[in-house]
């Protein structure tokens, strides 16, 4: 297979070799009140209507689904433009495969795009990509802001945190070779060997980042905001792949129990380091009974911060921001870290750790660049039982939220985790009785949510009512073992390569599945994608049976919407080593709608079986059902068996006729190893 090339023409333009990192002020700008320059006049009446979307979808779509977020999502391929809509692809390692709906604006020097603000805001995201320096580390650009046709400011923009190379784990490097030599890779179809080369820049990933900026007052709906890539800029091109308006709140108060970490000495202003100072506002709080209050300010703190039985607010995350550095520590940490940066962490578990922890209203902004898997460089980590985590804004730390179990307890509600280098969150080893809840979640590196369950079984934990889009890599959702485990109305959209939306595995060490396992009412959109790895593609649901069976656990799907899926909606697989050995059974779904597959609705690929009941599907490119079993093709059929329990309709137009027809059951041997695509219409309400 050939590898797909950029879309960027023109060669990069940036600083030479002798380029240097800019200061952390730059990479961390924070929503300061750059925006008293960009006051103006009404906008024009003449300005096109504005089109919201949630993940890039009619928000009619999913109804019910993802979290509630105070913010709204214009797609910049919807806006006014003279500059260039890319996409939509989704082949990996693009940047239109990587923006949100798989689209975006592409804007030379002297460009710009315009989005319509459908309610009054004064304060908007920007999800964007700029080149990485020529060799590696990144660059930074302006970008100018306009808001109903005033004075442009100017918000920093970062490639500093993006662009990524080559294999697992990856390198900042772009003319690095092969990091795994002996492993097999998809280009060659091969196992290279020391004396292959790949052409450099081998597989580019993680090119966006996004920047937040306070507009300072106030805009009505109608303003028009233009955001310009300035003449001169140092990157060659920007991509804006999308812009969210919100209305920011004033800052919170300070509540009257509580006591503020300035008065210990810590600086808003961000130039002295206010770690010492948030150390002892923690155990003063701690001994007098009250809280720890975050005023208004950037706190730069570059270490871990230690939590046990307190309370930290801040005045909300636009306005209390805790930034830090990441520090090379002087010899390797127990723990195999190298690292250490900014962080809230509880306890470790084997000390007995931490209760009774508070953390709300702030943001946590950290500067990690690369993936090393044995920092410990996360926002929040630790373990820290009844404790809950509340409308944090975290990015640019390695995992946002990682937390190392036994423990049980965790409230993570309503915050917002976004441009992490490895996952957004993960109950890693006897987490229970946790929940993950109206949590927004934006281009992580690895599963945008997970739940581990290595060597100690998770039990008792839901994943509810959140949203992720676009993890460049691994899954939206990921259920690896565990009991009694609840994935229940969520948003996932756009995962880009080797892994897809929902998924559930026997894999990674993880503890058997048990008792229930119940996938409830979510919709994914722009999933099942493809394996690089196996050259295959994906469900947006898919089932991996690798280290054992699936097979003790009662799995329901039910309720789930599948639109628009690149390959297939389910996937029930094992790997061909050990396909003989395990097998998937017991697995039911009911009243799932699929709305447009590129290949299948259900690919099985295992030994098993499974149950349908009222799964309508539409538009599917290939036959309903590929049943490949475990590849041995024996006269009595397939290794899996489907059990049709009624109501299992087609509509619109499907390639082979009804998904599920009768001369397909139980077992019948439908087997197409890679069907060709036939890309699917955009979905519509059924």
């Amino acid at each position: 297979m050939t590898r797909p090339t950029m879309p960027v023409p023109r060669p990069l333009r940036g600083p030479g070799p002798g380029f240097r990192r800019a200061p952390l002020g730059i990479a961390a700008a924070t929503a300061v009140a750059v925006g008293a320059a960009i006051l103006g006049p009404a906008p024009a009446s003449a300005a096109p209507e504005p089109v919201v979307t949630r993940a890039a979808l009619d928000p009619a779509l999913v109804a019910g689904r993802g979290a509630a977020v105070p913010f709204l999502e214009q797609e910049a391929e919807h806006a006014s433009t003279n500059g260039d809509v890319i996409g939509p692809d989704r082949t990996a390692y693009t940047l239109e495969a990587e923006a949100s709906g798989r689209s975006a604006v592409r804007l030379d020097p002297g460009e710009h795009v315009e989005f319509v603000l459908p309610e009054a805001a004064n304060a908007i995201t920007v999800r964007y990509s700029i080149p990485d320096a020529p060799g590696g580390g990144g660059i930074t650009a302006p970008l100018e802001v306009a808001v109903g046709g005033g004075e442009p400011a100017v918000m920093p923009l970062t490639s500093e945190y993006s662009w990524l190379y080559n294999q697992y784990p990856f390198t900042n490097d772009p003319d690095a070779g092969l990091l795994h030599p002996d492993w097999w890779i998809t280009e060659c179809g091969c196992v290279p060997g020391e004396g292959y080369e790949v052409d450099a820049p081998f597989r580019p990933m993680h090119f966006y980042d996004e920047q937040r900026m306070l507009l300072g007052a106030t805009f009505p709906a109608g303003s028009v905001v233009r955001l310009t890539a300035p003449e001169g800029t140092d990157a060659a091109w920007t991509v804006i792949d999308l812009l969210d308006s919100e209305l920011v709140a004033p800052p919170a108060a300070q509540p009257a129990d509580s006591v503020s970490v300035v008065r210990f000495g810590a600086d808003p202003d961000g130039v002295r380091d206010s770690a010492p100072a948030f150390r002892t506002a923690i155990r003063w709080a701690q001994r007098h009974g009250v809280e720890v209050f975050i005023p208004v300010g950037r706190f730069r703190v570059s270490e871990h911060l230690v939590v046990d039985d307190v309370t930290i607010r801040g005045a909300g995350n636009w306005h209390s921001i805790v930034f830090g550095e990441e520090v090379a520590l002087k010899k390797p940490a127990a723990d195999g870290s190298v690292h250490t940066g900014v962080g809230f962490y509880g306890r470790d578990a084997a000390d007995g750790g931490s209760s009774n922890v508070h953390l709300s209203d702030f943001a946590i902004r950290g500067d990690v660049r690369e993936r090393i898997d044995t920092d410990q460089v996360n926002g929040i980590g630790g373990a820290m039982s009844d404790s809950t985590i509340e409308r944090l804004h975290i990015e640019h730390t390695k995992v946002g939220l990682w937390f190392d179990g036994p423990m049980d307890g965790v409230v993570v509600r309503d915050n917002v985790i976004v441009d992490q280098i490895a996952d957004g969150l993960n109950f890693h080893t006897g987490v229970s009785d946790s929940v993950a809840e109206g949590n927004f979640v934006r281009n992580t590196g690895d599963d945008g949510l997970a739940m581990w369950s290595e060597g100690v079984a998770n039990a008792g934990n839901t994943f509810a009512r959140n949203t992720v889009q676009t993890p460049t890599l691994a899954n939206g959702i990921a259920i690896y073992g565990g009991a009694d485990t609840t994935v229940e109305g969520n948003l996932v959209a756009d995962p880009i390569r080797e892994g897809s939306a929902l998924h559930a595995g026997s894999r990674f060490g993880a503890e058997p599945f048990a008792g229930s396992l119940e996938f409830t009412d979510n919709t994914t959109v722009r999933a099942g994608t493809y394996e690089l790895n196996w050259n295959i593609g994906l469900g947006a649901i898919w089932l991996y049976a690798l280290d054992r069976s699936i097979d003790q656990a009662d799995i329901r799907i039910t309720g789930d919407h599948y639109l628009d899926n690149t390959y297939n909606a389910i996937m029930l697989v094992s790997d061909w080593p050990v396909k003989d050995q395990v097998s998937i059974s017991d697995v039911h779904f009911a009243d799932v709608r699929v709305d447009g597959t590129g290949t299948s609705v259900v690919s099985a690929r295992v030994a098993g079986s499974a149950s349908f009941e009222n799964v309508d599907a539409r538009n599917v490119g290939a036959v309903g059902i590929n049943n490949c079993g475990t590849f041995h093709f024996t006269p009595a059929g397939s290794e899996f068996s489907i059990v049709d329990l009624g109501g299992n309709d087609s509509t619109g137009v499907n390639t082979t006729g009804p998904w599920l027809a009768p001369w397909q059951l139980p077992n019948t041997i439908t087997c197409d190893d890679r069907p060709p695509v036939i890309a699917p219409p955009a979905p519509s309400a059924w």
